[in-house]
Formats: structure tokens, sequence, C-alpha cells
């Protein structure tokens, strides 16, 4: 009886002790982690030409590029995001984070395995000092295996809560490169367009000048002007002809960019050329600085590195303390193959615990590095969000005045027209000389060229700003870090494309190969 209870007293002991650790598995050691909070403005400085939105504008449609009013920037957009090889790369990257979730995840769970073998073995029969028994023998086995780690310092729940970070860091890095192949796009559109608009100045200012070169050598035939006369509108001629040249080259380039963008070859691709720069006004509602700590991609991927760091130090305080882990094996050995016997089974199990006392400093080290690395991603988190903070005021100052430099050039390019046919008017006449006439005429070819410069300006420093302010984005389109999981414990179906989260997913790259017509 002594004994029985003597037994069932151990038995009570461990089941305690076991029931112990299981309670100590809850323990985090990771410190409490919430993003800064920062005391930032109350409004832009910059927005004085921006109206206040009313509630229901406060957000900009994600599709933001329809607000210019452009149908061939719409279809170019929309192919981009689409078929944009960066872009799909980017969302692999994503799919990719997503599976060191798994990976990470399954160190939690006990791992189960089988084992199976034979030999046969022969010994020679003239070795000195044979065992003297059988020259040959033969060894079956098969077995199980079973393995388990109890995560009592929450090390493997830390690691796998860093997994999941890093991949919501890689969905914000997705959108982040989503607008930014967008921002590319509308800005690279923008100033083929105004190429476009200089094109067509350019080729009536050549058209001009050829008439005043040719009104110039019927004066100097008929004795009625200097052949310096014809010399300047010459080279005003053949300079201007140049500087049509320079611009056809710039456009050229701009086409390849945004072939590339659109997953397209530049030799297959070309936007017809309209000489009119018309792009829509667009007032857009800036919101609250506070609100962009939600609207930018860049800061919701620094907040989630920073969010990493802080788990990491939990990992690095688990290295103190005590790791154990849980194994079993059996099965059947035998010499043949009638294993399947009560006499042949075997079986092990136990458990193993390890606890560092002296590494010289090793884990302290550890330790050490993450609260530092932590302190880095706070500075790296505060100085993107001074950075976007800084390019949305850019973008105001840039967009309000270089609107009002268009107007005061829409201005100038009135005047200059005018002055242009006056002194044309005076030459003709013989009541000017020729030199007033090429100066008219080069105030009024540059003050158009500005204008359209200007306006092309101002519609990128729009785009820049709808950039800087998210693009629509919204944090609240992150995945959950439970959405980055693929699959289930025992699914081993429809992994190689997983579902997708956070409307990001993978694509089938052998079906964008066609790169005359888009995808195949």
């Amino acid at each position: 009886m002594k004994t029985a209870r003597g037994g069932v007293g151990r038995a009570a002991s461990v089941l305690a002790g076991l029931s112990g650790m299981l309670m100590l598995s809850g323990c985090d050691l990771a410190p409490a982690y919430q993003a800064p909070h920062f005391i930032v403005p109350d409004s832009w400085t910059g927005q004085q030409p921006f109206a206040k939105a009313t509630p229901a504008d406060t957000v900009l449609p994600s599709d933001w590029w329809r607000l210019f009013g452009d149908p061939e920037l719409d279809a170019l957009e929309e192919k981009a995001v689409a078929q944009n090889a960066d872009l799909q790369a980017a969302a692999e990257r994503f799919t990719q984070a997503r599976s060191l979730v798994m990976k990470a995840r399954a160190d939690l769970l006990p791992h189960f395995g089988l084992a199976f073998g034979a030999s046969d073995n022969k010994q020679s029969a003239d070795r000195l000092f044979r065992y003297k028994g059988a020259i040959t023998q033969t060894d079956e086995f098969y077995g199980g295996l079973a393995s388990w780690e109890p995560d009592f310092w929450s090390e493997i729940r830390n690691q796998v809560r860093m997994s999941k970070y890093e991949a919501q860091q890689k969905a914000a890095d997705f959108a982040g490169a989503r607008l930014s192949i967008e921002a590319d796009l509308a800005s690279d559109y923008v100033a083929l367009r105004g190429y476009d608009a200089q094109e067509a100045i350019y080729q009536r200012a050549i058209s001009y000048f050829q008439k005043a070169v040719d009104m110039t050598h019927t004066q100097l035939v008929n004795q009625a002007a200097p052949r310096l006369d014809l010399a300047r509108a010459q080279n005003q001629l053949y300079v201007t002809q140049a500087a049509e040249l320079d611009l056809r080259a710039q456009r050229e380039v701009t086409e390849h960019a945004i072939a590339i963008l659109t997953n397209t070859a530049p030799e297959s691709f070309h936007i017809e050329p309209r000489a009119d720069f018309t792009f829509r006004e667009v007032n857009l509602p800036v919101g609250m600085p506070s609100e962009l700590l939600q609207r930018r991609p860049d800061i919701a991927s620094a907040e989630r590195v920073m969010a990493q760091a802080n788990r990491s130090i939990g990992v690095a305080r688990a290295a103190f303390y005590p790791h154990i882990s849980l194994n079993a094996n059996g099965g059947f050995d035998a010499n043949g193959f009638d294993l399947a016997k009560l006499a042949n089974s075997m079986w092990s199990y136990g458990a193993t615990a390890s606890m560092p006392i002296f590494e010289g400093g090793l884990r302290r080290a550890s330790l050490q590095y993450s609260w530092s690395a932590y302190r880095e991603t706070r500075d790296d988190y505060r100085s993107t969000v001074l950075s976007a903070f800084r390019e949305v005021e850019d973008e105001l100052s840039r967009t309000r005045l270089l609107r009002a430099e268009d107007a005061r050039l829409k201005q100038a390019v009135g005047t200059a027209l005018d002055m242009q046919d006056m002194t044309m008017t005076l030459y003709k006449g013989g009541l000017s000389d020729y030199l007033g006439a090429i100066v008219a005429q080069e105030a009024a070819l540059d003050s158009r060229i500005s204008e359209v410069q200007v306006a092309a300006r101002s519609v990128q420093a729009t785009v820049a700003l709808i950039r800087a302010l998210g693009g629509g984005w919204d944090r609240a389109q992150l995945p959950t870090p439970d959405q980055t999981m693929t699959f289930s414990p025992l699914q081993y179906g429809g992994i190689h494309y997983p579902k997708p989260a956070g409307g990001i997913g993978p694509e089938n790259p052998e079906g964008y190969e066609n790169l005359v017509t888009g995808r195949s």
C-alpha cells in the first residue's frame, strides 16, 4: 500500500508540475507595445487654395487618376496595376512572408514522423577475433517519432507574431509599390502630354519663322532689307528646329518609360500625340495632419517593423530561461521480416531541459542588441512620419504656387503674341528693323513654351500631392495578423496559389509574357 500511495503521489507531483508548466506557457516576455503618439499640427500651412472638404469627400478614391478626366490615362493605369512586373513581384514577396508565418507557427505544434529501414550484413569468415556467430545478419525496423517543445516563455509565439507583422509590412510595401507605379505613370503621362503641347507650339513657330525667312529673302532680293536680316531669320528658324528635335527625343524616352510600366516592349508601344494640354483641375481633400499616419503605406510599413523589433526583445529574454523538449519514439525491430510481434516492439520517451549558466555575456549582448534595434526602429518611424509631413507641405506649396505662376504666364503669352504681331507689322511697313521682330518672336515662343511647362509641372505637383497623401490607401486595408496565415495544419491542397489577403494575391507570371499587346 505504501508503494501504491508513493506512486500516486509521484504521479500527482508530475501532473502538478505539468499543469504549472502549461500555465507558464502563457508568459510573454516581450514588453508591452504601443505605437508612438506624436503631437502634430492642427492643419497644413499650405492648404490655402484647397477648400475644406465635406465628410464624404475627405478620402481620396483608390482610382484617383480618374479625377484628371483623361480616359487614356485611366486605361494605362488599369493596365499597369494589372500587369506591372515589379508590382507582381511585390505581391509574391507578401506571399513569401505569409509562408514564413506558417513555417514559424509549425514549431508550436507537435511533430510526428515515421521511420523504417532494413540492412543486410555479412562478416568476413577469416576476420581475426570474429564473433562466433552467424556470418550474415539482417535487420529490419519501422516505427514512429514524436517531438514537441512547450512554449513556456512565448519564444515561439513571439517569433510567429514577428512573422505575422513582417507579412503585414510586406502588404504595406506592396501598397507603397502600387502607389509609386501609379504616380510615376501619371507623372510620365502628364509630361508626355506637355511635350505634345510644346511640339505643337514649336511646329507653329517653325511655320511662322519659315514665312519670316521667305519674307526677308524677298525683301533682300528687292533690296528692301539687308542680308543681316535674312541671316537672323534663318538662325532663328534653325535653332527652333533643333529645339523641336530635342523635344521629340524627350517625348520618346518618356513614352518608353510608360511602356515598361504597362508591361509592354517600347518598340511596340505608341501613344498618339495630342496638341492640347487639357487636364481637369483637381482640388484635393488634404484632411488633417494626424490622418496622414493612417493613409501612408510607408508609415504603416515602418510601424510594423517597429512592432517586430518589440517582439524580438521577448525572444531575446526567453533565451535566459529553461528550454524543455518532449520526445517519444516506438516501433518494431527484428532480424527478419516478422516484425509485428510484441516481443519485437521497442519504445522510448523522455524530456530534456537546458538552461544557460555562464556563456560570457552572449545572451545579455543579444538582449542589449534587441533593445537598441527597437529604439532604432522608433527613430526610423519618427523620421518616416516627418518626411511624410514634409512631402505633403512641399507639394501643397508647389501646387499652389505653380497654379499661380501658370495664370501669370497665360497673361504673358497673350501680351507676347500681341507684341510679335505688332513688330512684324512694323517691319513689313519698313518702320522697324528685323532685330525688334526677332526679339518679339523669341519672347512669344519662350512664353508659350514656359506656360505649357509650368502647366505640366502644376499637374505633376498635384499627382505628387496625391502620392504624399497616400493615394486613397488606408491602414484598414492591411490584412489582420490572422489573415496572413495561408492554410490550416491538416490542409495539403490549394497551397500553390494561396487565398488572397488584404486584396493581394499571387499571379501566374506565364500569363503576362506577351509584351506586344499585353496579357496573353
